[in-house]
This record gives structure tokens, C-alpha cells and sequence, in this order.
């Protein structure tokens, strides 16, 4: 086996379970406001059409948390 070929670790089951403990609350949140709207009696095609945009926005923040975008480290002398 090639010593360069990534192996799965147990990093990157932690980085995982991390992100998707920090997206599950606002995706919670957006499946209770769809189901909010359902029982308020609106009509079921406009409540749905909210359901894509809340799946996006929860795969994105899901794969930022996983590469860890909140921790990157600052360079106060890096070009802006």
C-alpha cells in the first residue's frame, strides 16, 4: 500500500459527529417551522417549497463545520 494514501481516522469520524452536532439544532428548527406552517393551513406545496432551502443551507454549514472552517487559524499579517 501507498504510504501517501489517506486512511480513514478516527479525526474524521470526530469531525463528523462534531458538525453534525452543531447543524442538527437549525435544521430542528427549520423542520418546526415547516410543520409550524403545515398545521397553521397553509397549502402544503408552499410549505414545501421552504424545504430545499433549509436542506441547503444545512449540507453547507455541515461541510463547513466538517473541514473546520471555525478553526482556521488568523494571520494578522496576511494580505486581505
Amino acid at each position: 500500500m501507498d504510504s501517501e494514501t489517506a486512511l480513514p481516522t478516527s479525526e474524521g469520524s470526530r469531525n463528523r459527529r462534531r458538525a453534525a452536532l452543531y447543524v442538527a439544532p437549525f435544521l430542528a428548527v427549520g423542520l418546526f417551522n415547516l410543520v409550524i406552517l403545515l398545521r397553521w393551513g397553509l397549502d402544503p406545496l408552499w410549505a414545501f417549497a421552504i424545504v430545499p432551502p433549509i436542506l441547503f443551507i444545512t449540507a453547507v454549514a455541515w461541510i463547513a463545520f466538517r473541514h473546520g472552517f471555525d478553526r482556521q487559524p488568523h494571520d494578522p499579517g496576511g494580505q486581505p
